[in-house]
């Protein structure tokens, strides 16, 4: 008596064709990410076997912590770049942008224009987790009428909104995109920053959706949450977004 059972679904992998991770700490030496070349690439080597193949890296921008200049996360770049043409993964697609705390520092650079975008107008923004800028509609008005876009990064992880959700659509009605940290899918932040990850996705407030990646142990976060189908079906449309930034 012959059996027929059926095939299993092969499921979808977590990351999509041409997703691109636009926000990234892999930048050796230039802030809390990696410290060596070599540890870049050790993320770098993980990031690809997790499905990614493109980045754009984005060190932070921090008056009095991260004074990164333009030219400074060029020229740190350029190392890396030069240790990739030599390694197994000349294949990644990487390029650089910044992550800007929005500070004095930073409305000095934005009437300068000395911003580096993550592609055509979009710039990656932050602010402090626990008080927002005094000025900060104003800032993001001024940044637009530079002629920028914000991504305002990680929107779930600021505890001065947790409290008062109805800020987040105030945000996005001031022009600001969201870039939700994929290890807030989990409980790696903490639970109630999970709680506002999941909430403000299920609201289709977020645009797109990054690693943040520091260090191995965010990857090592990040590779159980690819294996969470769940997760998957919640975020598969936010990481179909990030293909915009190729």
């Amino acid at each position: 008596m012959l059996h027929y059972f059926k095939k299993k679904k092969k499921s979808s992998p977590f990351f999509p064709e041409n997703y691109i991770d636009i926000h990234s700490h892999i930048i050796p030496g230039i802030d809390d990410g990696a410290k060596s070349v070599e540890e870049s690439i050790a993320l770098l080597q993980k990031m690809n076997e997790l499905g990614i193949q493109n980045f754009v890296c984005t060190p932070h921008v921090m008056e009095s912590v991260w004074e990164n200049s333009s030219q400074k996360i060029s020229s740190q770049f350029s190392e890396l770049e030069q240790h990739l043409k030599n390694s197994n993964l000349k294949h990644l697609s990487v390029r650089f942008a910044a992550e800007y705390m929005l500070d004095q520092n930073f409305q000095q650079l934005l009437e300068n224009k000395d911003i580096l975008p993550i592609k055509d107008n979009y710039i990656l923004v932050e602010m402090s987790y626990l008080n927002p800028p005094i000025n900060l509609y104003e800032m993001l008005f001024d940044i637009q009428i530079a002629g920028y876009q914000p991504i305002l990064a990680h929107p779930e992880r600021y505890k001065f909104l947790h409290s008062t959700f109805n800020e987040y659509q105030k945000l996005k009605d001031a022009g600001c995109l969201f870039q939700l940290n994929l290890l807030s899918l989990s409980s790696y932040y903490g639970k109630e920053v999970n709680k506002i990850a999941i909430e403000l996705l299920k609201k289709n407030m977020i645009d797109v959706a990054s690693s943040d990646a520091h260090h191995q142990k965010h990857l090592a976060t990040l590779e159980e949450i690819t294996k969470n189908s769940k997760l998957h079906k919640l975020v598969q449309h936010v990481l179909e977004n990030n293909k915009l930034f190729i």
